[in-house]
């Protein structure tokens, strides 16, 4: 084969490969095509909603593709201001599905332009509808009622680029970063107000427990003094009568006891020494068993 013809057989390769290529497109499953041509819709299949392959025609049909699942949009932080002139920050968020692709690609072209249109929509709607709203409903008791308010609003301006509102929820409400600082400090200074006040009645309830319990203390301690003085008088008084009735019954016999507890009490410490008659009344019982002792 001579090389003019094969090199008309490869351009004709090339040409078929581009014919082709040209002319099938694919859709994944997470999309939708949007076939035009010259710019404008193709009549009765100019939307393309199946996943897989699919033809047009080469160089005149081109095709857009749009997304087909929910997407996210994000609003930065903007200060807003209650109907008590109260300055809050907020942060919120919205889910989005392109519901209407022509639509969508008339008035947006792509979801770039999409999410500008919402944010500046979304921006619009929390300053009006938070705007009527006090600090306490925003933060606690009506937030709920609000954000579907702002979701609503959301929706029906987001219908006119061929979009539907999935979610939209304000994130977080908070007081902007000066204010904060000072309601912190404030807290903070009542803090320790409170905490230093309860310390000073613990402090005080503590010396009262302590006054008290120290008194009752003096109180037993007395209590028991007295009963044990009471019952050591009650003892002496018995040993005292005991005693004496022993000394009444043989006095000779107690004499004799007494002067041995005498001796035992006097001779027991060791190294004693005495300096006394050995006539003396002292030891009459040394002399004589019956303590009667002669005079010298």
């Amino acid at each position: 084969m001579s090389s003019p013809r094969l090199i008309a057989l490869a351009a004709g390769l090339v040409v078929a490969v581009v014919l082709v290529l040209s002319s099938t497109f694919e859709v994944q499953q997470t999309q939708q095509a949007l076939l035009l041509r010259f710019g404008a819709p193709v009549p009765q299949r100019g939307l393309v909603t199946d996943p897989g392959l699919h033809f047009k025609l080469p160089f005149i049909e081109s095709v857009v593709y749009i997304d087909k699942r929910i997407l996210d949009l994000e609003s930065p932080k903007q200060e807003i201001l209650a109907s008590d002139n109260q300055r809050l920050e907020v942060d919120a968020f919205v889910r989005y599905r392109i519901a209407d692709a022509l639509k969508f690609y008339q008035t947006v072209g792509g979801v770039s332009r999409a999410d500008n249109q919402l944010a500046s929509v979304l921006n619009s709607s929390l300053r009006r509808v938070l705007g009527d709203a006090t600090q306490t409903q925003i933060v606690r008791e009506e937030r709920h009622t609000l954000t579907a308010k702002i979701r609503d609003e959301v929706n029906t301006e987001a219908e006119r680029f061929g979009i539907s509102i999935v979610d939209a929820r304000i994130r977080r409400v908070d007081l902007p970063q000066q204010i904060s600082e000072k309601v912190f400090e404030r807290m903070r200074t009542e803090r320790q107000r409170e905490a230093a006040e309860y310390r000073a009645l613990g402090q005080q309830e503590a010396q009262q427990i302590r006054t008290a319990a120290q008194r009752d203390a003096t109180v037993i301690v007395a209590d028991a003094q007295q009963k044990a003085d009471s019952m050591r008088g009650d003892g002496e008084a018995e040993r005292a009568r005991i005693f004496a009735d022993a000394y009444s019954k043989d006095p000779d016999f107690f004499a004799f006891y007494r002067s041995m507890q005498a001796y035992d009490d006097a001779l027991k410490t060791k190294g004693a020494r005495f300096v006394i008659s050995p006539h003396s009344e002292f030891f009459r019982f040394f002399d004589d068993p019956s303590g009667k002792t002669a005079k010298p």
